[in-house]
């Protein structure tokens, strides 16, 4: 069994570009989410709020690359730029076919496809249809154009599982790097907001209304006042790559991932599993030999629905009671969707390396449904050797990830 290693990250995130805002936006404790006002130009649609990637410049991408990249697929490849070059991965071995590109969207984007039909509908015409449409729509676009634009010829995934997407890419990438299949893996989650997302959350009185004027205290993760998600955009892409390999190069190692689950529960597509989430949460503690006792940090996946914080909760206690420090970043972040896997993964480790935990934004007073989990406030100065990432999705999509520190 080959051990893999994190040797570089990369985000774009509604609190800007780069691995440096995503930090300093959670350690201030401020809310990247926003009033959308525009979001009142559609009919049925209660929520008006958004967490938007503010001040990128998709421009400095060469035109002849660009244009193939819907949104998504540019902020996937500025967060792997910004990634691969903290990893530093000889680019002589780019075109080796060892290193390959795990990224994955919820949806092909939804941008181009509107911009598109709102056109094609005047006449039902295809003569001005552009080249680049199916290349920006591709369900693989991201993934396809992180690779084509860095030159990576190994393995290509594109995994699309919603909520779950990123961390399974990761995940995914892990057991590649495991198995011998690949010596470094370029991987993560994509995400470009569109209002079909909060629509479709909103449709389920899942979406966030009744704190439209009041967009920062709006994503309330396990509290009792919560009322839904806040759908928002970015992309969280890390570098994993063969322990010794890096060891080898003489790379920094930021972190190490040692165990990956998912499983898909077939009782419901729309209503999440406590006994799901907790069976995957013990597949991957079982896949990294350690013991539920043994991790010190759990970055939940809580998105501030009713349903998902308080099934998520109690597959927590059921695992680990209150023994283990919990938080979810979605108070910060909004819910970034495919992106959210790769962000709040790049945050674990930097929290595991500085030595501190980071809370649960407006967390006021704890939904009594979801007691039980130590779910904490206020930063807490303490060290996390090992932590668990969750995240879950619609369609009984359950995944997990153990993290060692370095």
């Amino acid at each position: 069994m080959r051990r893999v290693a994190v040797t570089g990250t990369g985000a774009v995130s509604p609190f800007g570009r780069g691995v440096g805002e995503l930090v300093s936006g959670i350690v201030d404790g401020r809310s990247a989410i926003v009033a959308l006002d525009e979001l009142a130009d559609y009919g049925g649609l209660r929520t008006r709020l958004a967490a938007l990637v503010p001040g990128v410049d998709g421009k400095e991408i060469a035109r002849n690359k660009r244009r193939s990249m819907s949104p998504q697929s540019i902020f996937a490849v500025l967060a792997a730029g910004e990634a691969l070059s903290q990893a530093a991965l000889p680019e002589a071995e780019y075109g080796s076919g060892r290193y390959g590109v795990a990224v994955g969207t919820t949806i092909s984007s939804l941008t181009t496809s509107e911009s598109f039909f709102a056109d094609h509908f005047r006449d039902k015409s295809f003569d001005r249809m552009k080249t680049s449409l199916f290349f920006k729509t591709m369900n693989h676009s991201a993934a396809a154009n992180v690779a084509q634009y860095f030159g990576l010829e190994g393995r290509l995934l594109a995994p699309a599982a919603a909520c779950a997407t990123g961390c399974q890419a990761l995940g995914y990438a892990y057991e590649m790097i495991v198995s011998g299949a690949q010596d470094a893996m370029i991987c993560g989650g994509t995400e470009e907001f569109h209002p079909l997302s909060a629509a479709t959350f909103d449709l389920m009185n899942a979406a966030s209304f009744r704190y439209n004027d009041q967009p920062d205290i709006a994503s309330r993760p396990f509290d009792k006042q919560r009322d839904g998600v806040v759908c928002g955009e970015g992309a969280g892409v890390l570098v994993l790559e063969e322990w010794q390999s890096a060891k080898s190069r003489g790379a920094e190692i930021l972190a190490e991932i040692i165990g990956f689950a998912t499983l898909t529960e077939t009782g419901s597509i729309a209503e999440p599993s406590s006994g799901a989430m907790q069976r995957c949460m013990a597949l991957a503690l079982a896949d990294a030999g350690v013991k539920a006792g043994e991790i010190d940090y759990i970055n939940a996946h809580a998105t501030a629905t009713e349903k998902g914080d308080i099934a998520e909760a109690q597959a927590l206690v059921g695992l680990f009671g209150d023994q283990v420090p919990v938080s979810s970043l979605k108070g910060h972040l909004g819910h970034t969707l495919a992106a959210s896997g790769g962000l709040e993964t790049i945050a674990t480790i930097e929290m595991m390396r500085r030595g501190e935990l980071w809370p649960t934004r407006n967390l006021i007073e704890i939904d009594p449904r979801c007691q039980g989990p130590q779910i904490f406030t206020g930063i807490k100065k303490r060290e996390a050797h090992l932590a668990l990432k969750n995240n879950f999705a619609l369609g009984g999509v359950n995944c997990s990830l153990i993290i060692r520190a370095q």
